[in-house]
């Protein structure tokens, strides 16, 4: 990292505008849903977080597969290019479908622009790095997601939902696509092959068999990472509605729901290094459970300051959990596949916003919202369980040289 600053410094810089196309919706698109289309179901209303992560899962797994053919600068370009209509399609929408659809293309965007910001970032920092090279990467994506989603509520409360809050988008990906014409490929920094990982299983089908089940630990990833998506979704879709019926501002809600991912970002910087000391496997375990605890207490909470408090909480779980797994991942991925490995693992877990929309939007609907949200609670301790049970340590294997190859479930 050291060697290539520059080149890692300006990859920081367009995941931090990759994470301000998606902040200012948080805060601002479940209630534009209400106010301006007349969307009253919350399954309705989270459609937008369904489609979005449909296509952002989809297009992590191509990007993943694509990477090696195509060229890691290439697919981070051609992301930035699909992104450029999102902000005119909302700003302009006839019906609430114009924003779903506009939502396909901001899922697509991420999915192509995250997935090789994070490939590239791997690429240059090397085995003992990956922790903290993931949390300098996730930091600036989701610092940005937070100052995005309080800006975005500072001028919906001043302009309207419609209009203002989108501005930022356009100009996030206007200067998203400028910076990533001045990166450069890094594929031929991706390092010689790991002796401690067999080379075969590079097509997709083997790749995808592995990562998704084939591998115990590997799987275990993947659910977390689902489950931890699943918590953004609910946080994306539910909180700002849940908060403005508690009777908070706009405003007031989206400094709650912009908090998240800014404790979540900043975090990140020292958990993502924690990893590299102590293990991939602690952070996760520790970090599913928190998350848990932080979304119960957004549920049971009755005052501000109390929802300040489960926002800080989950914030810090997710910051546990998020640049480690992807780490995790890169840690038991040859560097054949590894690129392939990452796509797989993005694709469930970003279909966590699906999972997310789908069980959250059912059980507000059929129940209450309260209620929606103690269940996905629930669902995350569990997840914490499941990873403590399957997932192997890999980090401190690989520092010692011992690392085990594949785990048949």
């Amino acid at each position: 990292m050291r060697a290539n600053w520059r080149q890692f410094a300006l990859l920081v810089s367009i995941t931090a505008f990759v994470g301000a196309m998606v902040g200012v919706e948080r805060s601002v698109l479940p209630i534009l849903a209400e106010e301006k289309f007349g969307v009253a179901s919350a399954s309705a209303v989270l459609s937008f977080v369904a489609a979005f992560g449909l296509a952002k899962s989809l297009s992590n797994l191509a990007a993943g597969t694509l990477a090696h053919r195509v060229g890691r600068r290439r697919l981070l370009i051609i992301g930035w290019i699909v992104g450029i209509p999102v902000a005119p399609l909302i700003v302009w929408a006839p019906a609430w479908g114009w924003v779903v659809a506009a939502n396909v293309l901001l899922g697509v965007n991420q999915g192509l622009t995250w997935s090789m910001t994070v490939v590239m970032k791997i690429d240059i920092a090397g085995p003992r790095q990956r922790g903290l090279a993931m949390g300098m990467n996730e930091a600036a994506g989701y610092g940005a997601v937070a100052v995005a989603a309080w800006a975005g509520g500072a001028l919906a409360s001043g302009h309207g939902p419609r209009t203002a809050p989108f501005v930022v988008i356009g100009a996030a990906a206007a200067a998203g696509l400028t910076l990533s014409l001045f990166t450069r490929d890094t594929a031929d920094r991706a390092g010689a092959p790991d002796p401690t990982q067999p080379a075969e299983g590079a097509s997709f089908g083997r790749v995808f068999a592995r990562v998704s089940w084939r591998d115990r630990s590997l799987s275990a990833a993947c659910q977390a990472g689902l489950v931890t998506n699943l918590n953004d979704g609910i946080a994306w879709g539910i909180f700002p509605l849940f908060l403005t019926a508690q009777g908070l501002s706009i405003g007031e809600a989206a400094f709650v729901v912009g908090l998240y991912p800014a404790t979540w970002g900043l975090a990140q910087l020292a958990t993502g290094a924690w990893s590299d000391r102590v293990g991939r496997k602690t952070p996760v375990v520790l970090g599913m459970w928190t998350q848990a605890a932080g979304i119960a207490a957004m549920a049971l909470a009755d005052t501000y300051a109390g929802w300040i408090g489960a926002a800080l909480t989950m914030g810090l779980g997710t910051a546990l959990t998020y640049p480690t797994l992807i780490a995790y991942v890169g840690d038991r991925a040859a560097v054949s596949w590894r690129a392939a490995a990452i796509g797989v693992y993005r694709l469930w877990r970003d279909l966590g916003f699906v999972a997310g929309a789908l069980l959250a939007g059912i059980v507000a609907d059929v129940v209450g919202v309260e209620e929606a949200i103690l269940t996905v609670a629930a669902v995350t301790a569990a997840s914490g369980f499941i990873a403590w049970a399957r997932m192997s340590e890999s980090h401190v294997g690989i520092a010692s040289g011992n690392q085990s190859t594949e785990e048949e479930s």
